[in-house]
């Protein structure tokens, strides 16, 4: 007998999804409460918590497509058989199939994050303001300096010598060790909120958001 599970997606898990569709086209909902996606080139890697909870794996290979199919409807009930989901309103509807798995780019079954040294806060409005120096100064590196007692973040091109830039003072009393790291400002692909940053001595560095539901695991270059 063939299971059928039928839901309505909240706003905030719609959010997530649509937010996760900018790091990687395709997804791989498991049963259960968490959405996990990757980059395809495995340089960022995301998690969230989410309200609903899937009893049937779901492969999308075309997530904001699939996102589109949901926006034509409003609050619709999601009913997710072995081989697609019946997308409907009650009145009109939609069959959607799911992909092939083995043609979606597929987290590693289990994370591991290497030992934590440091971590610091950032709020929304600092988190913005770099980006959007970023986007102005027209750079694409983000490099997290940690020394001399204090912690501070650099927007600038690591490819040119005499590139304007932008830094801005995170910790006047950092007291953790010396550190230097550098992520691609295009991978940064956040929901919007303040984070807790994890620093670790390898090359990734861990974003949790606010909430506590979400979190971005991100390749560090380090100097």
């Amino acid at each position: 007998m063939t299971t059928v599970t039928k839901m309505r997606l909240s706003k905030e898990t719609l959010s997530i999804l649509k937010n996760f569709a900018s790091i990687n086209s395709n997804i791989l909902i498991k049963p259960g409460n968490k959405l996990i996606t990757v980059s395809p080139n495995m340089n960022v890697y995301a998690e969230a918590s989410i309200q609903e909870d899937f009893d049937t794996e779901v492969p999308i290979w075309d997530l904001n497509q699939f996102l589109g199919v949901i926006s034509m409807f409003a609050n619709p009930d999601l009913e997710f058989n072995e081989k697609y989901v019946d997308i409907s309103n009650g009145r009109s509807s939609v069959r959607y199939f799911y992909s092939d798995p083995s043609l979606l780019t597929v987290a590693p079954k289990e994370l591991k994050i290497p030992q934590e040294i440091t971590s610091f806060d950032i709020n929304e409005n600092t988190l913005n303001e770099m980006l959007k120096a970023a986007n102005i100064l027209q750079v694409n590196n983000l490099r997290i300096v940690g020394k001399n007692g204090s912690l501070l973040v650099e927007i600038y091109d690591d490819s040119n010598d005499t590139s304007n830039s932008f830094s801005v003072i995170l910790d006047e009393n950092y007291s953790g060790p010396d550190y230097s790291g550098m992520i691609k400002v295009s991978e940064i692909k956040f929901l919007p909120g303040s984070y807790k940053v994890y620093l670790t001595k390898t090359i990734i560095s861990k974003f949790v958001h606010e909430s506590g539901n979400l979190m971005y695991v991100v390749s560090t270059k380090k100097d």
